[in-house]
């Protein structure tokens, strides 16, 4: 009997090594900053090594991602259909937290993260925001700490933001205005319970 009782155990054991399935789904409120930090503790982690390393703060960090993938690390854009029923591609390659494109997201590579970095991963999503948002300070001057452009610069790009891209977009300046709102709220929140 304590033969099979082992065996049983060891079935169980490995396959609950093999089956490390990351989730990728979002903490269950959004719209509470310290929930979503102890729901999700590697997080805050991760922002405050941003926030250490390039001085983004904290609660913007994350307005941006909640605008940007809501927290679903693995979300990508939908796909694309010809004749409104024949898959043809996504609308663009943006993948994870950050919904980063394969082309910014080799250029941070190649700067920075290494091969092993991963969109889906909230570390290295968030390092590269912080990276990128760092090259918008020295390319126009936006503060760090000025969540709207930062936001508009890392939407339409550094270029498309030097060039005014931006200005002709109604409903990405007021989607601005909500993720700098946002990040005020976070702030906040994240102030009331003690974790910045």
């Amino acid at each position: 009997m304590s033969s099979i009782f082992r065996a049983l155990a060891c079935v169980l054991i490995l396959g609950s090594c093999g089956s490390s399935q990351r989730d990728f789904s979002a903490p269950r409120d959004l719209d509470n900053a310290c929930s979503i930090v102890v729901e999700r503790p590697d997080y805050l982690r991760a922002f405050q090594q941003v926030e250490r390393r390039y001085g983004v703060p904290v609660p913007s960090l994350m307005a941006i991602i909640y605008q940007e993938s809501k927290f679903i690390g693995d979300i990508r854009p939908p796909h694309r259909y010809a004749l409104g029923v024949i898959p043809v591609g996504r609308q663009s390659s943006a993948l994870g937290y950050s919904q980063a494109l394969d082309g910014t997201w080799e250029e941070y590579l190649d700067a920075r993260g290494g091969r092993r970095a991963s969109r889906e991963d909230i570390y290295d999503a968030t390092d590269f925001m912080g990276w990128y948002m760092t090259l918008t300070v020295e390319e126009t001057g936006v503060p760090i700490t000025d969540t709207r452009n930062q936001y508009l610069a890392y939407h339409d790009g550094r270029t498309g933001f030097k060039r005014g891209t931006w200005r002709s977009k109604s409903w990405l300046i007021r989607i601005a205005g909500e993720v700098e709102a946002r990040a005020v709220m976070y702030d906040t929140q994240l102030r009331s319970c003690g974790k910045i």
